[in-house]
């Protein structure tokens, strides 16, 4: 379809007016409530921004008296320090080591550690439960299998009707 090109000098001034009229209006908006928006877009803003706590001031513990050379110092504990930055107790190096035999496509490698070190319980990984869904499993042991003790035809008899799908329904089995 195309444009129809009826515009004399009367119209295009009647357009021009319109568009510096509005530009006029806007203007005029922007005048009267642009402080108040930029007002409101701090507050948003300074709203989500996230809460910072105030740092307490850690008190140093008084400086240990220097203590003879003579004593022998104790040996380092067997602990690793890593283990108090981290929250997950060290992988044990048999483990580790699966990383480093194979490749993931092949079932071995990435993917052998992470079944491996799936099947480890949370104790063994974690120093400590980190979420609150830990603590429902924690320390709960080996599953236990309940196996369903009744037999086959109990459940078929007390399931199926007795007279057939089309039967008359027997009286004691309507609910009234």
């Amino acid at each position: 379809m195309s444009r129809q090109l009826n515009m004399d000098t009367q119209r295009q001034n009647f357009w021009k007016e319109e568009y510096l009229r509005e530009k006029m209006l806007r203007c005029e908006w922007h005048h009267k409530y642009g402080s108040l928006v930029r007002a409101k877009q701090k507050a948003k803003a300074a709203a989500r921004l996230p809460l910072k706590l105030p740092t307490l001031a850690s008190e140093a513990p008084p400086s240990p008296q220097p203590v003879p050379k003579a004593v022998p110092s104790k040996a380092p504990s067997p602990v690793p320090e890593a283990s108090f930055q981290s929250e997950m107790y060290p992988v044990p190096p048999a483990t580790r080591a699966l990383l480093y035999e194979g490749i993931s496509h092949d079932l071995q490698g990435r993917h052998r550690y992470l079944n491996t070190r799936k099947l480890d319980l949370p104790e063994t990984r974690y120093l400590l439960p980190i979420t609150t869904n830990f603590t429902y499993g924690w320390q709960l042991g080996p599953p236990v299998k309940q196996e369903l003790v009744s037999c086959k035809m109990c459940r078929i008899e007390s399931f199926f009707r007795k007279n057939g799908a089309f039967a008359l329904l027997d009286p004691r089995d309507l609910a009234l």
